[in-house]
């Protein structure tokens, strides 16, 4: 279900003293955080507002030198059906059709998409931080859907890399896609995964 009942507070003002404080409730959701499998999303996916809360919310990511290097393509409605048709033909005409057909299970399924493109921009901002901006802000959208309610997967796929895929999808020549943020209401519960051992990826110098 959608987490519609569920209040979140307005952006606030520029310069506006922003205290750091600890809060249990992001403790608790980080600790049990899933993402819910792309194949199990079903409508209903956000409204209008709630869409226009999550990418708001994602936003808020660091990014060096204030560029904004990202930005959003929503694919929903006719339009997501209609890509969806273009990506199916591009599939066919692979030499993995099988596998790339099934991939697009992943992007049928659920009824929103939200495509994450990074465009770096020139200047003295590294291209490897422009980056990983953008893959702050997939991870920021992926979690405050989560925390609306909704069940979200994060996922790139052979589209992503395929030039007239990318095409078909709007995202330019000079772009690249971070990747697609899946969001819809989950028909199951996601199941909870093996977790990496922390402390055998720890060093200390």
């Amino acid at each position: 279900m959608s987490g519609m009942t569920v209040a979140v507070p307005d952006a606030p003002e520029f310069s506006q003293p922003l205290p750091v404080e600890a809060n249990e409730a992001v403790l608790a959701f980080m600790a049990r955080r899933r993402s819910a499998s792309a194949l199990t999303l079903r409508a209903p996916g956000p409204t209008e507002d709630e869409l226009q809360t999550l990418l708001r919310l994602a936003v808020r990511v660091p990014d060096h030198g204030k560029l904004s290097p990202w930005r959003f393509i929503v694919i929903e409605g006719e339009a997501k059906a209609r890509i969806g048709a273009q990506l199916t033909d591009l599939a066919q005409a692979r030499p993995d059709a099988t596998k790339a057909l099934a991939a697009l299970g992943k992007y049928n399924a659920p009824p929103l998409a939200v495509c994450v493109v990074s465009h770096v921009k020139p200047g003295d901002i590294p291209e490897w931080e422009q980056l990983m901006s953008a893959g702050a802000v997939c991870a920021s959208l992926l979690n405050a859907a989560a925390a609306l309610g909704y069940g979200a997967n994060w996922i790139t796929d052979w589209y992503a890399f395929d030039d007239l895929a990318l095409a078909a999808i709007g995202v330019g020549p000079d772009e690249r896609v971070a990747g697609f943020l899946y969001i819809g209401t989950a028909a199951e519960a996601p199941l909870e995964r093996v977790r990496p051992d922390v402390n055998a990826l720890v060093t200390r110098p």
